[in-house]
């Protein structure tokens, strides 16, 4: 394996893990600012608003999102078994 396959891989394997983690990652971002605003706005710091909200959106996001991540991960997969059949 020369260092071009070894880069080709790499930046195949930190594309898909952006892929795959910027929808959960988006989700928290968004509750998180909507909810900073709120207690912003509000007066109200308490550490458990702010956790809570986080954790059910990114559970929902995590449980829509799924099948879409499985078919992305076996693809990925696929590809580096294909490639590693055609290793010398």
């Amino acid at each position: 394996m020369d260092l071009q396959q070894v880069s080709g891989i790499l930046q195949q394997t930190l594309w898909v893990t952006l892929e795959l983690s910027a929808p959960l990652l988006g989700a928290a971002l968004c509750i998180g600012l909507a909810i900073s605003i709120l207690q912003a706005a509000t007066q109200v710091n308490e550490q458990t608003l702010t956790f809570v909200p986080k954790i059910v959106v990114t559970l929902g996001v995590f449980a829509w999102i799924f099948p879409v991540w499985m078919g992305t991960l076996v693809d990925f997969t696929r590809s580096l078994l294909a490639q590693a059949g055609t290793l010398p």
